[in-house]
């Protein structure tokens, strides 16, 4: 087993802070991602708290600032689950650092994206016990790991729109797969945010703001932003690119793995697929010939609506070297666009582009 917790076959994208993703067979034919496989992203040295002295804080826009230790939350407000699938917006990556390299980022490959049950409390019931001003259209989020990637080293944070905030399935949990939460994943507390990049569901949780404007955190204003390809993120400054919030429409192939030797003939395929947000998986199709012609996957239904969907279809693999590519559709009609070299981009993130993997049957 390696360090903390993982499968000894994880790709290690960095040993400190701690980053890492399983193989991408290893996430084929769960709906919830073994513990073992559940990938790790983190930005600076993974903190301790002890349970019995850490507390939440509640401020800003509110009517009363709180002070919340665990047993205040467990004692005060309902318990409620939620299963969601939580997904880096760097996922996929090394898709497109093979159009164009994309300098001290960590090439992710598909496994970056996980799905478990989260146990704790809805964020809303907090916000409304604090007595959330109507004046607050930011809900931000701070933790105590300090990042060296800001300049200078700050703590990370982020935050999301009041209007998600509120939403039932967005929790402070304390808990995954009915276990206490591990340390590397975030404990005593953390956000979940479901639909949205993995980015803004915060671990390590110690303050919840409620504020006018977005996070001023160099996570919120600075990174996780799709700048311009011809820009320079060494020079990107507050507000600049897009802002990421929601998961963008994506699929992959998880079985067999790219680069596999197989007999010619019958071959099962399987894969997920994940809308993001409020959107849901409407179609997966499965090419052979590089996307002249398609066929339509089974496409199970996911238990719940911010979880992943597995779908699956048997092809008859010609002799030879085949690529095999897959995409999805989402509940709005949108379709994942064909090509990596479309969405480069200066740090490498939101690869939606169709699935491939290569097999050769020779």
């Amino acid at each position: 087993m390696s360090p903390w917790g993982k499968r000894d076959d994880m790709l290690v994208h960095q040993r400190e802070p701690f980053n890492a993703e399983p193989p991408r067979t290893a996430l084929a034919g769960y709906r919830t991602t073994p513990p073992d496989a559940f990938y790790v992203r983190n930005h600076g040295p993974i903190p301790g708290a002890d349970p019995a002295t850490w507390r939440l804080t509640v401020d800003g826009l509110v009517r009363h600032r709180l002070e919340l230790s665990l047993e205040d939350l467990r004692e005060r407000f309902d318990e409620v689950e939620v299963t969601a699938t939580l997904q880096c917006a760097g996922n996929r990556r090394a898709g497109l650092i093979d159009v164009r390299d994309i300098p001290g980022e960590a090439p992710w490959g598909p496994g970056a994206t996980a799905t478990a049950h989260w146990s704790g409390v809805r964020l809303a019931d907090v916000l409304t016990h604090a007595g959330l001003r109507p004046d607050a259209a930011h809900i931000a989020f701070a933790a105590p790991d300090v990042s060296p990637l800001a300049d200078p080293p700050q703590p990370y944070g982020g935050s999301i729109p009041t209007g998600k905030a509120l939403s039932p399935e967005v929790l402070l949990a304390w808990a995954m797969d009915g276990r206490p939460l591990p340390r590397i994943h975030g404990a005593p507390l953390r956000v979940i945010v479901p639909g949205w990049i993995g980015a803004r569901s915060v671990k390590w949780l110690t303050r919840v703001t409620a504020r006018a404007e977005p996070s001023g955190n160099y996570f919120q204003a600075t990174a996780y932003r799709v700048l311009p390809a011809d820009a320079d993120p060494g020079r990107a400054g507050p507000g600049d690119g897009i802002s990421l919030g929601p998961i963008a429409l994506n699929c992959d192939i998880l079985s067999p793995d790219d680069g596999a030797r197989l007999p010619p003939g019958p071959t099962r395929l399987t894969g997920y697929a994940l809308a993001g947000d409020d959107r849901t998986v409407a179609r997966v199709d499965v090419s052979l010939d590089g996307g002249r012609s398609w066929a339509q996957a089974d496409l199970d239904a996911g238990d719940e609506p911010w979880m992943w969907q597995h779908w699956h279809t048997t092809v008859n693999l010609p002799e030879g070297e085949v690529e095999v590519t897959a995409r999805a559709w989402d509940s709005t009609g949108a379709v994942q666009p064909e090509s990596p070299a479309h969405l480069w981009n200066p740090k490498g993130y939101v690869n939606n582009s169709w699935a491939r993997i290569h097999l050769n049957t020779s």
